[in-house]
């Protein structure tokens, strides 16, 4: 099982790693920063939520797990 910790900073980074992609289609499909940054932003902040929240969700299921 996982910490929360660990979960946690999965999902930072991960959500780091999707912030900047964002950032660059959002000014590829505007062409502004602004706009691809809140874009960005927005996306960001829904998507490190629901992952943080699947993230739990799965560290509590037993399914699949071998156990030692």
């Amino acid at each position: 099982m996982e910490t929360r910790g660990r979960s946690l900073v999965k999902a930072v980074v991960w959500n780091v790693i999707g912030l900047i992609s964002m950032t660059v289609v959002g000014f590829v499909a505007t062409g502004s920063f602004s706009a691809g940054g809140l874009m960005a932003g927005i996306n960001t902040a829904l998507g490190f939520t629901t992952y943080l929240i699947y993230e739990r969700v799965w560290a509590g299921i037993r399914w699949g797990r071998h156990h030692a």
